[in-house]
Order: C-alpha cells, then structure tokens, then sequence
C-alpha cells in the first residue's frame, strides 16, 4: 500500500448539499498516516498496540485537515453502548464511555473510530449543531442513533433539518452471523427478518448492519443515506476487525469519521 503524504477523507455528497461552507466533515481512510506493519497508515486508535506517538502523529494529521490543533479532536472511550456526550468550548481531552458526541461549539472537530462498525455523521447546519456516532450491531439495536439526535435536539437542533451519513462499514456479503446473533433481533422486532438472508453456512446468516443503520435514521425522522463502502474486501483504504480475525493477526488499526462547525 503506497500512502499519501497526508490524508484526504471522503466525503458524503448529501451532508455536502446540506451543509455548505458551514460545516466541515470527513470519512478517512487509512491512507496518509505514519504507522507501519498490521497498522499501516492512518492509525487513530489509542486502543490499539500501535506505538503510541504514531497514533498521536495521526491524530494530528486529521485535526490539522480541519485546521485545528489535535487537542480540539474530540474523541470518546468506545464501548458499544448507546451513551452521547456533549462536548463544548470546555473540552480538556478526556474520552468517556461513550459511543456518541454532539455539540455546537465551532471548531471542534467530533471524532469516531471504526474497523467494520458503523460512523455516522450528523449535521444541522440551520441550527449549527453536529455529531459523530459509532454503530455496531449492539449500538444501532440499543438506540444510540436515536440517542444522538435526541441530544443534537437539547442543543437547538431539529430533526427535520439533521442530515446524516453512515461512513465505510462491513456490508452484508461480508458480515456472517449464527443463529442466536439472529434471534436476538428478531426477539426485538420480528420485521427485522428483512437483514438477514441465508449463508452458505447450515444454520448461518448474513447480516445486513448499513440497511438497519440506514432504516433506522429515517424512522427517527432525519434524511439519511450509506456511502456503501465497505470495510472487509477493501484492505488498502480500510481497517476490519473481522478480516484481521480471519487473517489470524494480532491487532488492527482504527479509521477515524469527524465533523466540524466552522468558526465563522
């Protein structure tokens, strides 16, 4: 894998149309980092045993994407949950255990990480407030999309003006889950039979995490739309928890999501 020198995120064409010149967002990649070996590239995560002045390198190199100094990179301590935290002018670098941030503070940038789970971005660029959520099975299932915008309203947002997009995660023809995994959502809602079809696997099924994640969004009444890229075949741009799992290898590096409200 060749990187850049420095890292270009994708973007999402839906948040760019909503937002304008207000509001500064981007997926990266893991291209345009510093990290070498099982963590090559743009290695954002603490949690990982890359060595840690390379994350840190990397952190910066996003922040300064946003033109701000890392320590306005707000990131949280992820742990599946469906917790949000607010963050303003006060932020002092701590990471809580949490799986969502929101705020309307300009020129701090909220960051997620990922490895096949789902970053979601948020923005409501009339009412200047954004977030950043972090979507596995157990988050989306336990409400913490719902939860953000729920806390993107305590701070002056509306929902009918939110927009949001769900960044690179593992799709469904990647994603095979046993039948306990199964019964778990359907004991929730039987109509969520429609995210899973057949393995190849007797008694296994495919999972289908960006169509609930989606789905879910516009039922809380926010427009929503997938970039559809995901994670797992696509070694050179991203990190996967589940290829690094098959590949037997000991540890995997973290892509980071962020959104910014520019200062005016």
């Amino acid at each position: 894998m060749t990187d850049a020198l420095f890292p270009v995120p994708i973007q999402s064409a839906l948040l760019n149309a909503a937002t304008g010149d207000a509001i500064l967002h981007g997926y990266f990649t893991r291209l345009g980092g510093v990290s070498d070996g099982i963590y090559r590239g743009l290695n954002v995560g603490l949690g990982s045993n890359d060595e840690r002045e390379k994350v840190n390198e990397n952190r910066r190199r996003v922040a300064n994407w946003f033109d701000l100094p890392v320590e306005r990179l707000a990131t949280v301590h992820q742990v599946h949950s469906p917790d949000v935290v607010v963050v303003d002018d006060d932020y002092d670098g701590k990471r809580p255990a949490a799986d969502a941030l929101v705020t309307a503070t300009p020129g701090i940038a909220l960051g997620v990480l990922a490895a096949d789970c789902g970053p979601i971005l948020f923005a409501d660029p009339e009412h200047r407030v954004v977030g950043a959520a972090h979507a596995g099975w157990k988050g989306a299932l336990t409400g913490v999309l719902e939860n953000t915008i729920d806390a993107m309203e305590k701070l002056g947002a509306n929902r009918a003006t939110i927009t949001a997009c769900l960044g690179p995660s593992i799709s469904q023809a990647s994603y095979e889950v046993g039948p306990e995994f199964v019964e778990r959502f359907l004991n929730q809602d039987p109509s969520y039979e429609r995210y899973f079809v057949a393995s190849s696997k007797p008694g296994h099924s495919m999972f289908n995490l960006p169509a609930l994640t989606v789905d879910r969004l516009r039922a809380a009444g926010v427009r929503a739309e997938s970039l559809g890229l995901c994670t797992y075949p696509d070694s050179e741009r991203f990190f996967s928890y589940r290829r690094t799992t098959h590949n037997n290898e000991p540890d995997y590096g973290r892509q980071i999501s962020a959104i910014a409200i520019r200062e005016i």
